[in-house]
């Protein structure tokens, strides 16, 4: 079961998303053991405003991937129900983000809808959380 997430992961997903505004951003989590360790950009994907459409034809068979992530402009943080028939056909865990796309802006729930918590982990190698913010 998915229990972490990678902070340079996290930092991502959030400049993705921040990048993608006010378009939806979408991705594919991947995983190591119990943790989220990087996000996948599958060929094809397409978004507006309103949604990202994801091409799993395209997402490589050795992928390891544990879930999605997406991002919603609005900043409604929860999962729509075209969110729920998705989340129920791929992995085990799923991230939105929400504007304004900062460390506070997200939350993970499993493929039912329910929210659950990811404890970020902060890489050997990895900056302050916070400095991350101060680059925009």
């Amino acid at each position: 079961m998915i229990r972490e997430i990678d902070q340079e992961a996290l930092k991502l997903i959030l400049h993705a998303s921040k990048s993608s505004h006010p378009a939806e951003f979408a991705g594919i989590l991947r995983s190591e053991g119990e943790k989220i360790t990087e996000v996948l950009f599958l060929a094809g994907t397409t978004s507006s405003e309103s949604s990202a459409l994801m091409r799993l034809d395209m997402l490589p068979v050795s992928s390891e991937a544990c879930g999605s992530v997406h991002s919603h402009p609005s900043g409604v943080i929860s999962p729509s129900e075209q969110d729920l028939f998705f989340f129920d056909r791929i992995g085990e865990i799923h991230i939105i983000t929400g504007h304004p796309y900062n460390e506070d802006s997200w939350k993970a729930f499993d493929s039912k809808g329910h929210e659950i918590t990811l404890t970020v982990v902060k890489g050997e190698d990895a900056h302050d959380f916070h400095d991350f913010y101060e680059e925009f």
